[in-house]
């Protein structure tokens, strides 16, 4: 589809603005990867959903748009969210010892470990803690959009 979209007489998209992810944790496939395209030659923009679930990887589009190795990177490292064959596919926001991806709503809102500076050892250390973690519901309909779920 994006290759068509690039490629394509009537469409021209020459600008990938940006990839971000959603978590629905209540649909099947619960991961929504976004593209946001922008055809300079007809001045439009596009964007392109795609959906997946914990073990669904999705194709890159770096060899289309090479901007995309960054934001498919922020996607893995916030949902998840893996890519098929990806040039450099590691963390790029949190710590290579984070454990689990920030942006899914399943992380506990604790979190597994307090990492802090000890001031007397002069390093950072980094303990678990045990907390319960509330009830949350997420409630995703919007009074403005009528969606179906696919």
């Amino acid at each position: 589809m994006l290759c068509f979209l690039k490629f394509h007489t009537y469409t021209r998209v020459q600008v990938l603005i940006d990839i971000c992810g959603v978590d629905y944790p209540s649909r099947k496939r619960r991961f929504e990867v976004v593209y946001n395209l922008l055809s300079t030659r007809y001045n439009s923009r596009i964007r392109v959903q795609t959906s997946a679930d914990e073990v669904t990887r999705i194709f890159p589009v770096v060899s289309l748009f090479p901007s995309a190795g960054r934001w498919e990177r922020e996607v893995w490292d916030m949902f998840g969210v893996s890519f098929i064959n990806h040039p450099d596919l590691r963390r790029i926001l949190t710590d290579y010892g984070f454990e689990g991806h920030p942006l899914r709503k399943d992380l506990p809102l604790s979190g597994y470990v307090e990492v802090r500076y000890d001031d007397p050892e002069k390093r950072v250390v980094s303990e678990p803690i045990e907390m319960t973690q509330e009830f949350r519901y997420f409630d995703f309909a919007s009074p403005w959009e009528q969606r179906s779920d696919g």
